[in-house]
């Protein structure tokens, strides 16, 4: 019986959590317009063609330097994200860089500290569909807080989730339940951390894969 209540408890908790999530994901967007940065970062993934327009768009807007549009397939060339989006040529070719290392969203933020230690940039505006913005933020910041980094989200709606009706839709409720569990497991593995030493929490952080 104590097995069945402790059962409904966290089932209880659980739920409660993904509406908590659901709520906070919804209400993220539209963004309002971030502070000026050093560059900006866009995480690629499904229903990238909206997550690089808003970055571009930023860009073209004069909120950044440039543009990392971290994850991209390797099989895609400059052109075929060029035409993802209807920024100005010469705009795309000065100030856009590709990253193709990144497989996931740990290897964002392993391409991202590089990129942005390479050009020496001390604050990014980090784009990703908003459902992804809470776990994006989580792995970038345990990242590149080390390293002196601010960051701003730009979360940005996407057609592969409507946040306002997510539950009337099978592929809907799934993305959602599998963010958020995903979302819990890396909160897990930060609380886990934080009770080492400092700088092994940072080297694994790092070494997470």
């Amino acid at each position: 019986m104590r097995s069945v209540a402790l059962f409904l408890v966290v089932a209880v908790i659980w739920v409660s959590g993904l509406l908590a999530f659901a709520a906070r994901v919804q209400q993220s967007t539209p963004a309002p317009s971030p502070e000026p940065a050093d560059g900006v970062v866009v995480l690629t993934g499904v229903s990238s063609r909206e997550r690089i327009g808003a970055g571009v768009g930023l860009l073209s807007d004069g909120y950044g330097k440039r543009v990392l549009v971290s994850g991209v397939n390797r099989e895609l060339t400059r052109e075929d994200i060029r035409n993802v989006t209807p920024a100005v040529r010469k705009l795309y070719d000065c100030c856009v860089d590709l990253g193709f290392s990144a497989l996931d969203t740990v290897g964002n933020a392993r391409e991202t500290a590089d990129w942005s230690r390479a050009m020496r940039y001390k604050s990014l505006i980090v784009v990703t569909a908003d459902y992804h913005m809470p776990r994006a933020m989580l792995e970038l910041r345990a990242v590149l807080t080390p390293q002196g980094v601010d960051l701003q989200p730009y979360p940005v709606a996407t057609s592969a989730l409507n946040a306002k009706r997510w539950w009337r839709s099978p592929g809907g409720a799934r993305l959602m339940v599998t963010e958020y569990s995903k979302y819990l497991a890396i909160l897990g593995r930060e609380l886990v951390l934080s009770l080492g030493p400092k700088d092994r929490a940072q080297t694994a952080a790092l070494q997470k894969g």
